[in-house]
């Protein structure tokens, strides 16, 4: 069977393969990250003429949508009716009852659920110059039920290197420590935590042959928080350590949507970013 003919159960049987061999070493690596930001990876995780395939069907910039503030720069998608199936079939094979066992296992949860409507989820692009500013993401689902607890990001860009930028990183003490940095290396799934202290971001691309970090993502929630201590909050936006202002003016704005969010529980419109299947 061709790459791109393959369904998400084909797809989620080689996520096993790969995380079974490396379980062990997954359980270390999230158990002694957990008390700060949990967190392991795993590279390799596809064949690589899949991983390809992945990648060369992926969208231009110009067929997502664009999302640009002083928040963020970067192209999504979820809409995945719209671009070939393999990438739907991908993205779900992350959601396959044994997948999410199995990382359950790994990051030492009872419980959790995949998120079928892909809010925040599905496909992400970041070219020269876009960013995503640190920030902790949204702590439920799109209906306020569940609590978010994991985000799973697959990287498809080869040839991806520390210089060009647009890796992940994770700020287990705040603005004022030294972030970690996970560089997303071409077929390469990270896994981490959500809940009130998982302040992440995306470095700012550097690379200026048009090519793009190209990301699989997903959530998953649970009925229960990570954390005794977490609550409801909207996704929150902090300045680097380098931009002053620009904190300032993003704490105001988080605050302002927090408010609005006590007033109007499911938010003011509705979140655009879920995938509306006909």
């Amino acid at each position: 069977m061709k790459h791109a003919e393959l369904d998400r159960r084909a797809i989620a049987d080689l996520i096993l393969d790969r995380l079974v061999y490396d379980k062990e070493e997954c359980q270390r690596a999230y158990t002694a990250s957990k008390d700060r930001i949990g967190h392991f990876y795993v590279d390799n995780l596809l064949p690589e003429e899949l991983a390809m395939s992945i990648y060369e069907l992926f969208p231009t910039q110009e067929e997502m949508v664009l999302k640009k503030s002083i928040r963020e720069n970067k192209r999504v998608a979820a809409q995945m009716d719209q671009y070939h199936p393999l990438l739907e079939e991908c993205i779900y094979a992350f959601q396959d009852p044994r997948v999410v066992d199995l990382v359950n296992q790994i990051c030492g949860l009872d419980h959790s659920y995949p998120d079928e409507n892909l809010y925040a989820g599905g496909l992400s692009s970041m070219a020269d110059g876009q960013f995503l500013n640190p920030h902790l993401d949204n702590s439920h689902d799109k209906d306020r039920d569940r609590w978010r607890v994991l985000n799973l990001l697959y990287y498809v860009t080869p040839d991806w290197q520390l210089e060009n930028g647009g890796h992940l990183e994770l700020w287990p003490e705040g603005m004022k420590g030294e972030a970690i940095t996970i560089e997303s290396r071409f077929n390469r799934l990270a896994v981490m935590a959500t809940h009130q202290a998982s302040w992440h971001s995306v470095s700012p691309v550097s690379r200026d042959d048009g090519r793009a970090r190209n990301c699989v993502s997903n959530y998953y929630f649970s009925d229960v928080p990570l954390r005794e201590d977490d609550s409801f909050h909207v996704t929150s936006f902090r300045g680097r350590p380098e931009q002053k202002l620009r904190d300032k003016i993003l704490q105001f704005d988080a605050f302002v949507r927090m408010g609005l969010r006590k007033v109007f529980r499911k938010g003011v419109r509705e979140n655009p970013h879920v995938y509306k299947k006909k």
